[in-house]
């Protein structure tokens, strides 16, 4: 049985230029454990491989139990020059939380 990220956190996009910034907060001690083993930057580079060119970057945040993830060249160009619907892409959180993960048995 697998889980995805929004089982066990919650997200929040933002954007600079080109770049989109997701911060993954965990629900709880449990919940950042298992993120921390298996939302690994390629695992989120494949997600966004549609969206994005990279790199991406993962910073943990251990005492709030939170992740950014850097996500570069992931935003059409940037605001001023994007055509995206969504130019901010502050609904990449969603693909980000939508990401399937192996598997917890407990």
């Amino acid at each position: 049985m697998s889980v995805r990220v929004y089982d066990l956190a919650h997200g929040r996009a933002g954007d600079k230029g080109n770049t989109s910034n997701i911060s993954v907060v965990a629900y709880n001690t449990r919940a950042w454990n298992i993120l921390r083993e298996q939302l690994t930057v390629e695992r989120v580079m494949q997600a966004f491989e549609h969206v994005a060119k990279g790199p991406v970057t993962r910073y943990e945040l251990p005492k709030l139990q939170a992740f950014n993830f850097v996500i570069e060249n992931a935003l059409g160009g940037g605001v001023t020059v994007s055509l995206a619907q969504d130019m901010h892409g502050k609904s990449l959180s969603y693909l980000m939380l939508a990401i399937e993960l192996p598997g917890d048995e407990s």
